[in-house]
């Protein structure tokens, strides 16, 4: 499959990419960045402990100098906003499961934040690619938190892919366009 940013239009293009843990998810989106020289990383991710932060800084030394890391654990409009103006390159925001972990653990008002995002997608000019986690195929979790969890993102999925012009499901690194 030929990897290649999303079509120009008026919102630059936004692409949603999908997947299970390990997926390969990630690096399908950072390769199609690094085919356009390069672009801002937005981090959802926060080093809650020692494993966590070498998982992060393997991540920062893998992607090398093509990128701008922006780490943004929950004003992911901010953050976005910001890239759009003085950026003029594609944006990776990897991951929205985690940023949505992150609202939650925060206690914020998650439809808000979503509805935000998605007000504000159209407004965006630059390429936006969004990595996130596919949680709904697996079974119904055994406590209220982690079904919260699911519902979120499966609402967030939902509308992200409404509004996005590209869609992909990566599994076993095989990525596979959905729309």
């Amino acid at each position: 499959m030929t990897q290649t940013l999303p079509p120009d239009g008026p919102s630059g293009g936004t692409h949603l990419i999908l997947g299970g843990a390990r997926s390969g998810k990630s690096r399908f989106a950072e390769n199609i960045i690094n085919q356009a020289g390069g672009g801002t990383y937005i981090a959802t991710g926060r080093a809650w402990d020692d494993e966590m932060a070498n998982r992060i800084d393997l991540h920062k030394q893998s992607r090398g100098d093509l990128w701008q890391t922006v780490e943004e654990p929950l004003e992911l409009c901010s953050a976005l906003q910001t890239c759009n103006v003085t950026g003029g390159k594609p944006v990776l925001v990897d991951c929205l499961t985690l940023w949505l972990t992150n609202l939650m653990l925060e206690d914020r008002d998650i439809d808000a934040e979503i509805a935000a995002l998605c007000d504000l997608l159209p407004t965006i000019v630059v390429p936006v690619l969004f990595v996130s986690n596919e949680v709904g195929f697996g079974i119904v979790p055994e406590n209220a938190m982690a079904r919260a969890f699911r519902d979120y993102a499966g609402r967030l999925h939902q509308r992200i892919a409404e509004i996005a012009d590209k869609v992909t499901l990566v599994v076993a690194g095989i990525p596979m366009p959905v729309k």
